[in-house]
């Protein structure tokens, strides 16, 4: 399959993901139940590899983890401002 991206990383939300996540006492498998209740099936071991970069994250998803995690979607880019200079 071909890439859509030319880096290691096939997202950059995902330390934020996880940050946000262990902030709030929140499991992998919690986040994925929480997601489960909003029609967004994403599985535990999506969660880890999301979280790890080596999986990309839909914008649906993105929607779904800010809204479980109670944040904007835009805390979930916090730092990468400057990623593409």
């Amino acid at each position: 399959m071909a890439r859509i991206i030319d880096s290691e990383n096939t997202n950059i939300v995902g330390k934020n993901i996880r940050a946000l996540r262990r902030k709030r006492k929140m499991t992998q498998q919690a986040l994925s139940n929480k997601l489960e209740l909003l029609g967004v099936y994403v599985c535990r071991g999506s969660v880890s590899r999301i979280e790890y970069g080596v999986r990309t994250v839909t914008d649906i998803e993105l929607l779904a983890i800010a809204h479980v995690l109670e944040v904007s979607v835009n805390d979930l880019f916090a730092g990468n401002e400057n990623y593409f200079d």
